[in-house]
């Protein structure tokens, strides 16, 4: 198919396996063990498990020496210290739980610290958004760019709000003050690897977030970056998958959405 290579197949095959689990795991929820690691607002299932155990095992058939980064299993350091799988079998856990179908699996690959490949898989909507370093974005087998609005006002953002357990509350409160009055909508979808699948695509302008881990933006960089899009701090500076923001946005809006969420 256009656009793939054996690596980005390989991923691709991982995420739709893991997500035709998930599917049936979705079709029985009122069935399922579900806990929670930090309380009652961070919950997961064995959904989560067996996902993550789906997407470790193809992955690991495929480049045994690379280490993987789960984000239920945690660490596994691998042979090869170059490469690392960063993995979120279920992006959208609350969500799913209660039902609602947005929900991804999300794989990527990091050499050196720089995310070089990432597919995000949207199995209740059948979309696969997928990239390389260098070779475009792509949903489906459709090529795909960021938004072209130019103009802050006509804009709609997305960004995950921070629920029970996480920090800076008082913070999102007056970002949502600053930007309101400036933009066409803001969105919260309860998945961030879904968010910045639709920044690629251009349903969003963009999409922030204050506290989030690194498997569940790290595809979503070079599926940002290689649609057109810029992925950076929400100081715009460096990203750093580790450092707990991101920001993704589309190249016109960047300045004005940084001088908001910046604003003293």
């Amino acid at each position: 198919m256009a656009g793939r290579s054996d690596l980005i197949a390989t991923m691709v095959a991982a995420a739709k396996a893991a997500g035709d689990g998930l599917m049936r795991d979705f079709a029985a929820i009122d069935r399922l063990d579900v806990r929670h690691k930090n309380g009652p607002a961070d919950p997961f299932s064995e959904a989560d498990l067996r996902a993550e155990e789906t997407v470790r095992s193809m992955l690991e058939k495929a480049a045994p020496d690379y280490g993987f980064l789960g984000e239920e299993g945690g660490l596994r350091e691998g042979r090869d210290k170059r490469h690392v799988w960063i993995v979120d079998p279920l992006d959208g856990t609350a969500n799913f739980l209660i039902g609602l179908p947005i929900f991804a699996v999300n794989i990527a690959l990091a050499r050196d610290g720089e995310v070089i490949a990432g597919v995000t898989h949207v199995p209740a909507q059948n979309e696969t958004f997928r990239a390389e370093a260098g070779g475009g974005a792509w949903l489906n087998d459709q090529r795909i760019q960021v938004s072209r609005r130019s103009e802050m006002v006509k804009a709609i953002l997305s960004v995950g709000i921070p629920f029970a357990g996480k920090p800076r509350h008082r913070q999102f409160v007056t970002e949502m003050e600053r930007l309101t009055p400036r933009v066409a909508g803001i969105r919260r979808l309860g998945a961030g690897a879904v968010d910045m699948a639709y920044v690629a695509c251009g349903r969003f302008d963009a999409y922030w977030e204050q506290s989030v881990s690194a498997w569940d933006m790290a595809a979503g960089v070079v599926i940002v970056r290689e649609a057109g899009g810029v992925v950076t701090n929400t100081s715009g500076g460096a990203l750093d998958l580790s450092g707990g923001t991101v920001l993704a946005t589309t190249p016109q809006i960047q300045a004005e959405l940084l001088d908001a969420l910046r604003a003293d």
